[in-house]
């Protein structure tokens, strides 16, 4: 079985030395970032182990993003080998598109669609986390066909909203685009307006 992006980035940060994680931490809290992404805040990154900080990346940044920002980072802290390493692991090209598929747990094909970047899910990210009002609604209608019962009971004992969307976002980088797709049409059923509003941008 192929690995996930979550592999790649875990195999990335278990060859860094304790020091150099201290200074990955240090520059993923204030590396410049894509418009409607935020830097991880410093007190999750300074108590993050490695398998922590995968899943934060994961869970802040868009599937194949992730790995453009742990590249940058590696990059700005002269890990340049390591930085490689994972961009060729990856497929990822130098203008930062990620070309080689990686295995995925979801979708008939079982191959992770990287085009996926574009989707609507990934585009409104941090809208859909913040603005999604029906959450526990979604969420029932992804149950069984995305969710399994332990996902979908981890998601829906979340507090907020906000904290249920972000929990959902972690399972991402394993669906293909067609698991986007069923995320899309529940968000659309339950939330038709500000699906129709982030559209109309």
């Amino acid at each position: 079985m192929g690995k996930t992006v979550r592999d790649h980035l875990l195999d990335a940060l278990e060859d860094l030395e304790e020091e150099e994680l201290k200074k990955f931490k240090a520059k993923l809290n204030e590396i410049p970032l894509r418009e409607g992404f935020a830097n991880i805040p410093r007190g999750k990154l300074q108590k993050a182990d490695r398998l922590d900080l995968s899943d934060l990346l994961l869970s802040y940044y868009t599937d194949s993003y992730a790995v453009q920002v742990a590249v940058q980072v590696l990059e700005g802290i002269h890990l340049k080998r390591e930085a490689e390493k994972l961009r060729a692991v990856t497929g990822m090209g130098e203008n930062g598109s990620v070309q080689t598929p990686v295995q995925s747990s979801c979708g008939a094909s079982g191959r992770y669609d990287f085009s996926a970047e574009s989707h609507f899910v990934d585009k409104h990210r941090a809208e859909l986390i913040q603005r999604t009002s029906t959450v526990e609604a979604v969420l029932d209608l992804l149950h069984g066909c995305i969710l399994d019962d332990e996902q979908y009971e981890r998601i829906i004992s979340r507090e907020t909203n906000p904290d249920k969307m972000r929990e959902l976002y972690k399972l991402m980088p394993s669906w293909d685009r067609s698991c986007k797709d069923q995320l899309y049409e529940a968000l659309k059923a339950k939330n038709k307006f500000l699906i129709q509003d982030l559209e109309g941008r």
